[in-house]
């Protein structure tokens, strides 16, 4: 990998934009795009980034970061006359750091690997504050020499690379530690609404568990932080819940395995949406907890 060669990050949300600053702090050639222009022209102001279309990106860079909602914008930038399959450089390596359908995937990764394109998915662990410190976990599917030799650049943002196998793997593992994740935080939510029935301060119950054997990133962070604040701010939708709980199961299915828990967590999230909350914060999970109980679906 030509050090010369510039870098590209296309998605500039909640996780592109400190992606693309963090790049931009530590060398001095990134390119960035977004389809929103005010999103776009906002961030170019940081050091050292710079707009530039997919197609020239595929053309350039050494390496691009897609950090978009799903396979489906992918496959937008990926396909047609502009698209990266047939105007892309050979040796361009592509991480997918979206949480999506493994399945679909293995598709894109199989065209990308007949134009001479690499294509690693590279889910994510840490929030915006990881890319930030440095200290990001990538969960990574693909060919591991590839990898290697991306090590000095993905070092840049991360301090925790897991390769696991095969394309696909990365988000395959994102999605079960999302399922985990979320049904942890609702079993959480129901011992402190039994807590609080029982006349028991869920703050000392948080307090109790952070320090024995129930504690976990619920009880560390979300309630502390994000609920029992008053803020309600998880900055994180209830639809990426439903996305990515609902993916996982679907995996299981098409593998022949029963994940009790993990339906019943995605019966409740479907209880919420059903209520109209697929856009809300999941933090108000919490707050609502009993009147999304009481929902049919």
């Amino acid at each position: 990998m030509s050090k010369m060669r510039p870098v590209g990050v296309v998605g500039l949300g909640r996780m592109g934009e400190p992606l693309a600053i963090r790049l931009g702090n530590m060398r001095s050639d990134i390119y960035i795009w977004d389809v929103n222009p005010d999103i776009r022209n906002k961030v170019s102001k940081n050091k050292n980034l710079f707009i530039a279309e997919p197609i020239k990106m595929s053309q350039k860079c050494s390496v691009i970061f897609f950090v978009v909602p799903s396979s489906k914008e992918i496959k937008l930038i990926f396909n047609g006359k502009l698209g990266i399959l047939r105007n892309g450089k050979k040796g361009l390596v592509v991480f997918d750091l979206t949480t999506s359908d493994p399945i679909e995937t293995k598709k894109i990764a199989e065209k990308a690997s007949e134009k001479g394109i690499s294509y690693l998915d590279a889910a994510m662990s840490g929030g915006p504050s990881g890319i930030q410190e440095g200290k990001l976990t990538l969960m990574i599917g693909g060919d591991k020499k590839v990898l290697k030799k991306t090590n000095a650049v993905l070092s840049l943002f991360t301090d925790n690379i897991f390769h696991l196998g095969e394309i696909g793997s990365g988000q395959t593992m994102k999605l079960i530690h999302n399922m985990v994740l979320h049904t942890m935080f609702l079993a959480t939510c129901e011992g402190a609404r039994l807590a609080e029935r029982m006349g028991i301060n869920v703050k000392d119950m948080i307090d109790v568990f952070n320090v024995s054997t129930a504690f976990s990133y619920a009880s560390k962070h979300r309630f502390p932080n994000n609920i029992l604040s008053g803020k309600w701010n998880a900055l994180a939708r209830i639809y990426n819940m439903d996305k990515d709980v609902g993916l996982a199961i679907k995996l299981a299915k098409k593998n022949k395995l029963k994940v009790e828990l993990g339906e019943k967590t995605l019966e409740f999230i479907h209880k919420a949406v059903s209520r109209g909350m697929i856009e809300e914060d999941l933090s108000l999970l919490y707050r609502d907890f009993d009147d999304i109980q009481k929902m049919k679906i």
